[in-house]
């Protein structure tokens, strides 16, 4: 099934915050120049503020077109976890069959070609794909230059090209820091870059009632929510299942981005309760 043209927003203009710079710099030499320093390191700040700010903006266009949340008002939601393939996928895989959920995993290259029979069962099991870069550089990959930037991307995409047997379609930036460099790689690759607009901050230390807190207001029709697996805090998997119950009590369903949009009011199927120990 085709993706909807709403949804494939691959970057066509990579460069195009370039001549921005070059004139805003410009514009502060001239007013140094002027006008003195009074003038110009006031607008030589601000200037890099307009650069640097949107780097660390999850839904910033600035540099990259980006997809914050799904069009129309059907009660579906866009469920996304990142940072696997871990030992909690599988038991991830159950909780999504047992509340008739599909997610898109963003996966780690390096963790995918560590545990390519994960990445098999997400695809057996009927979840999609996405690129999260090839070794998740969190602290840095906000400074990567074009170069390690490009390799990021694109060894990504070979290893879950290599595993899953078709290249992703979907990309997220670590922690969502996409800087002038994402965009060039998205476009030589045809990926659409994914945000998000429900977030419980479940990848930091947490409780799995604090996350839901913070996702509850923002679980509405079109949401993307942003949910991890494999954190040290052990917490993922409570956190998983407590979302997909707000979520059938809300009568939204977790669909791929690319499945028939439910009917509004059609009934939620009832979750099967889990097996009870003999």
């Amino acid at each position: 099934m085709t993706v909807p043209e709403t949804l494939h927003r691959i970057p066509r203009r990579p460069w195009r915050w370039l001549p921005w710079l070059v004139a805003s710099q410009l514009l502060v030499v001239l007013a140094w120049w002027k006008a003195g320093w009074l003038l110009g390191l006031p607008l030589m700040v601000a200037s890099h503020a307009l650069f640097m700010v949107p780097v660390f903006l999850p839904n910033s266009r600035f540099y990259a077109p980006v997809i914050s949340r799904l069009p129309g008002t059907a009660p579906r939601v866009w469920l996304t976890i990142d940072d696997g393939p871990s030992d909690e996928t599988p038991a991830v895989l159950d909780l999504l069959d047992r509340y008739q959920a599909k997610a898109t995993f963003f996966m780690v290259g390096e963790r995918a070609l560590a545990h390519p029979e994960l990445v098999q069962q997400v695809l057996a099991r009927g979840h999609d794909l996405g690129n999260h870069s090839h070794s998740h550089p969190q602290t840095r990959f906000w400074r990567l230059g074009p170069a390690t930037m490009g390799t990021e991307i694109s060894a990504c995409q070979q290893a879950l090209t290599e595993v899953s047997g078709a290249p992703p379609r979907w990309y997220r930036s670590v922690v969502g820091m996409t800087n002038p460099f994402v965009a060039p790689a998205l476009k030589r690759l045809g990926l659409t870059r994914v945000g998000w607009s429900a977030r419980g901050f479940d990848g930091v230390n947490c409780t799995p009632q604090s996350v839901l807190e913070r996702l509850r207001p923002d679980l509405q029709p079109g949401a993307i929510v942003l949910l991890h697996e494999g954190a040290a805090h052990g917490h993922n998997l409570a956190i998983i299942e407590a979302v997909l119950q707000e979520l059938q009590a809300k009568g939204l369903r977790a669909e791929l981005p690319d499945a028939p949009a439910p009917i509004a009011d059609a009934p939620s199927s009832p979750v099967r309760p889990a097996p009870t120990a003999a």
